[in-house]
């Protein structure tokens, strides 16, 4: 069987501010998040997402983050499986932070 194929977008690509409708989930841990995360994201830690899948719009693009883009790979790659219209940052917040990006 072919292995799908991740969606994935570098953090470039991804206008600031965050447009009303798209949405970004962080899918990091709680002391992660609290460290530092995008204005406006969605936080979900990975191993919650199959629990709280119903919190998230499976028809609205989102944009799926963690730390390095590990974690946020699987994410994505199951969330699309689940019908979900999903894209990895590539490089997660390390790249996020590394291009000036905002953070709160």
């Amino acid at each position: 069987m072919a292995e799908q194929s991740i969606p994935t977008t570098d953090v470039t690509a991804i206008p600031t501010p965050i447009p009303e409708d798209l949405v970004v989930l962080d899918v990091r841990e709680d002391h992660e998040w609290e460290a530092g995360h995008i204005d406006g994201a969605v936080h979900i830690p990975l191993g919650e997402i199959p629990g709280r899948i119903g919190e998230l719009d499976p028809t609205v693009r989102t944009l799926v983050i963690c730390h390095l883009g590990g974690r946020s790979a699987r994410a994505t790659q199951w969330l699309q499986a689940q019908g979900h219209d999903v894209t990895n940052v590539e490089g997660g917040m390390d790249a996020w932070q590394a291009a000036g990006r905002p953070v709160v």
